[in-house]
């Protein structure tokens, strides 16, 4: 499976226009959130999306409204919010959680899980090919500009229990491009270029 996935394009509605053009080369397209910019806009670059020729999972970023997000995915057949949820698409499971875990900042427009009830939502997911979230891994593509990790030890330690193939995030504007190894999964912070996986 090609999956071609990003994170992060904060209202770009020209980037947005690229990854539609990608898609035709793609099974999946994955958009790792943050579409939107301090709770406004996501769906700008959504209507964009739409017209993905393949299957699209998104999950919210704490910009993002997430509400907004799985209203405009409810009549999408090819658009997959994810959020303690999974989808299985040719026989692999997509499982993702959204927001910024933990809460970093009090703005009122911030999207965001504690630590535990972010454990809890992994704790129900099944077994998953890819792990789809905004926030990284603690210690893992996490690494803000003052030299100190913003991941999110639920998600590490769901990382370790369960082994996916790949573990796809954004948010840390800082970390784009960075990757680790959490076992044998691979961790990608995308940033808003197009990035592509084979798995």
């Amino acid at each position: 499976m090609r999956i071609l996935a990003f994170s992060d394009i904060h209202r770009d509605v020209d980037r947005a226009r690229q990854i539609v053009s990608a898609s035709a080369d793609a099974d999946v397209v994955i958009g790792a959130g943050d579409f939107a910019i301090c709770g406004e806009g996501s769906l700008d670059t959504l209507h964009v999306l739409r017209d993905c020729r393949c299957d699209v999972i998104i999950v919210h970023g704490n910009h993002d409204n997430a509400c907004e997000m799985a209203d405009f995915c409810a009549d999408w057949n090819l658009g997959h919010f994810l959020h303690g949820t999974a989808v299985e698409i040719d026989g692999l499971c997509f499982a993702g959680l959204g927001g910024e875990v933990p809460s970093r900042t009090d703005h009122v427009w911030n999207a965001s899980e504690s630590e535990e009830r972010a454990a809890a939502m992994l704790a129900a997911l099944p077994r998953a090919s890819v792990i789809v979230t905004h926030t990284p891994p603690l210690g893992h593509a996490d690494l803000q500009h003052d030299g100190t990790h913003e991941g999110s030890a639920a998600i590490r330690d769901y990382i370790r229990q369960q082994n996916p193939r790949l573990a796809l995030c954004g948010h840390i504007h800082n970390a784009w491009g960075m990757t680790g190894t959490i076992g044998d999964t691979r961790v990608h912070n995308l940033g808003p270029k197009l990035n592509w996986f084979e798995i």
